[in-house]
């Protein structure tokens, strides 16, 4: 669980780690906050296209080889971005980067999918979202006081490290797990297969569920940054004590899922979820427009709605998966591809709506909460399409 935990949690840890930084590696370019802000962007395209490709392959080959593959990707790209001489460079690397760590996420996902039933499988990935959880917490705090003690460019280098002890953990610890059978074998078949799940209703409704709601995190984590560090004068090592502080409410939350998948559906603690999501980004967005109350009155909806992602993320993710059997691999696949596209798109929104204004990016999370609720509603309905 704790190997299982730290593949998913490449994205988190490569992306929160150098939050910090963000400001600096502008500087240092002489970029514009939106030129740093799009080596986000690159990221979430590299893992929105990445897990397309380790997918199908996990299904062929095996969970294995393909993780391999992408770790050793990762390293060498991380070692890329610590040397990397201009924000164009860091940009590419960054997308390959992306490319290379988000097979942990989609063979994690996969694994756990071989293993487990729905219901289980949600108390799986909640779990896990409590061993992951722990990235956003300390992955600020120690890009914060990197910046201190040498610059960002050390940020890559200890990521880097990080990819080399999870492919050496991988290739002693993690159990081959792809049931007997494989799907398709070439670019036509990956493909069919990609159509035929695209046309289920209910696996494409948990997914966009499931992605909308997460495309607000990301658009909080694209401005946060700038919002609290420019916009409100937070210093950079405070920054990432703020960050772990709306990620203690995920982790909180997700736990809390876990014991009421014990005695209720994921499907219906999903549909309760979803409607809070809206609530609290349309209250996040009623605080930013109005400007009142400074930092403290914009943290406690933003606080609520991140929360909110530990009852939405396991059970969307669980729900989507459960009737996918051989083709998991391909599925899981998808799921990541569909959500980092538009985390990707909910990324680019934040800069071109106003940069780093609080207004741009709680307008953003708004949409993407009212977005995941009727992606839902349209698709799924009562949710009678998945047996729990």
């Amino acid at each position: 669980m704790l190997l299982l935990g730290a593949l998913i949690a490449f994205a988190p840890m490569s992306i929160d780690m150098y939050l910090p930084g963000l400001p600096a590696i502008a500087a240092e370019f002489g970029a514009a906050p939106s030129a740093a802000q799009f080596t986000l962007s690159s990221f979430f395209i590299g893992l929105a296209l990445g897990q397309a490709v380790h997918g199908p392959l996990a299904d062929r080959f095996g969970r294995k080889p393909p993780l391999y593959a992408g770790l050793s990707l990762y390293v060498a790209a991380s070692l890329g971005c610590a040397l990397a001489p201009d924000i164009l460079t860091l940009t590419a690397l960054r997308f390959f980067q992306a490319a290379g760590g988000c097979a942990g996420v989609v063979i994690a996902r996969a694994v756990v999918r071989d293993r487990f039933d729905a219901q289980t499988s949600a108390r799986i990935y909640s779990l896990l979202m409590l061993v992951m959880g722990l990235a956003p917490i300390l992955a600020p705090l120690l890009g914060g006081w990197l910046l201190i003690l040498a610059s960002w460019r050390a940020i890559f280098i200890v990521l880097a490290l990080f990819g080399l002890a999870c492919l050496l953990a991988t290739w002693r610890y993690l159990p081959e797990t792809r049931p007997p059978g494989t799907v398709g074998g070439g670019l036509g078949a990956t493909l069919r297969t990609y159509g035929d799940l695209l046309r289920d209703r209910a696996f494409l409704g948990y997914t966009l569920s499931g992605g909308f709601a997460q495309a607000g995190l990301f658009a909080y984590i694209t401005g946060s940054p700038h919002v609290f560090i420019e916009g409100y004068g937070v210093p950079a090592q405070a920054y990432g004590w703020l960050f772990g502080l709306n990620a203690l409410g995920l982790i909180a939350s997700s736990q809390i899922n876990r014991r009421l998948l014990l005695r209720r559906s994921a499907d219906a603690i999903l549909r309760r979820a979803n409607r809070a999501t809206v609530l609290l980004g349309l209250a996040l967005l009623a605080v930013a427009a109005s400007g009142r109350g400074g930092l403290p009155a914009l943290l406690v909806p933003l606080f609520g709605y991140l929360a909110s992602l530990g009852f939405t993320a396991p059970n969307a993710l669980a729900s989507a998966l459960a009737k996918q059997g051989a083709r998991a691999g391909s599925a899981s696949a998808l799921i990541g591809t569909l959500q980092f596209g538009l985390a990707t798109v909910s990324s680019l929104l934040v800069g071109l709506l106003g940069g780093g204004s609080a207004l741009s990016m709680a307008a953003v999370i708004a949409g993407c909460g009212l977005s995941a609720y009727l992606a839902h509603r349209l698709l799924v309905g009562d949710g009678r399409a998945v047996a729990q």
